[in-house]
């Protein structure tokens, strides 16, 4: 016989907070009828200082299967706040998900910006990544790494041996959702055994509170600047000196016109 669920939210409490949020988020969007152009990560949108989709498109899902199939694996990776006694438990787990979250991303923006620049594949300029699959990722590589023996639960119906689950969950995942990422999803496998074999480390209160001071503030400066949303509360101080005359492009119909409106994303594939 099971465990009551009220139990299980007890022993796995950052878990179940994420799962709220993204639940939540997706309501959101559902309601508001907002397309993961306007939420997710793409190589143009970071080129043009949308900084701050490197968050939103993390803890935003459009299908409802996405979701679920997200949710249901990190709910079964929640275990990983319960082993304390074995390096892991919920400050490590807190720690390193706010690493999984921002250099997964990064290193999907670094991919594409080698495919288009190198190998000039254009098509990734509008590729856009939507979902916390890069975090589950890393989750499932890192409890493969630290705990082998583990069994990962999808659905409640199907049982994975956690030692292969990156790799099976990424032929499985490919099946259900056609779409999904495979840079997203091996990005995420990559950054969890960089932190499993201690590559990345040292990772302690001090340094999880200071990065997340720095997301937050580079998450609204970049919402300010972009104008995604009106906030009116922050302020930005040029840095021109108005007493300066000012020098810029502004001849017309040579390419040199300075643009800074948010233009929408035109045959994005959702990831």
């Amino acid at each position: 016989m099971g465990k009551p669920l009220i139990y299980e939210i007890w022993q796995k409490p950052a878990t179940s907070c994420i799962i709220g949020i993204c639940s939540a988020i997706w309501f959101y969007i559902q309601k508001n009828n907002i397309g993961y152009s306007h939420v997710g990560l793409s190589y143009e949108t970071a080129v043009e200082g949308h900084h701050w989709r490197l968050i939103s498109s993390a803890f935003s899902h459009i299908s409802v299967l996405h979701l679920v199939f997200n949710m249901s694996a990190l709910w079964s990776l929640g275990v990983v706040e319960q082993l304390g006694h074995m390096g892991l438990g919920i400050e490590y787990y807190l720690h390193y998900t706010l690493v999984l979250v921002v250099l997964s991303g990064v290193l999907v923006l670094g991919a594409y910006h080698v495919l288009i620049q190198k190998f000039k594949l254009e098509y990734f300029r509008r590729v856009t990544a939507v979902g916390y699959s890069c975090v589950v990722f890393g989750w499932m590589t890192i409890l493969a790494v630290k705990q082998p023996s583990s069994k990962l639960n999808l659905f409640g119906v199907l049982s994975l041996p956690i030692s292969f689950a990156p790799f099976e969950s990424l032929i499985f995942t490919s099946i259900i959702v056609p779409q999904a990422s495979f840079l997203g999803h091996l990005s995420g496998i990559l950054v969890g055994y960089s932190i499993a074999w201690g590559f990345i480390h040292g990772m302690n209160n001090y340094w999880a509170i200071s990065m997340l001071g720095w997301i937050v503030l580079v998450f609204m400066l970049s919402l300010k600047r972009t104008g995604a949303f009106d906030l009116s509360f922050i302020e930005i101080e040029p840095v021109t000196d108005p007493s300066l005359p000012t020098a810029g492009f502004l001849a017309s119909g040579n390419g040199r016109s300075l643009n800074m409106d948010v233009q929408p994303i035109r045959g994005s594939d959702l990831v």
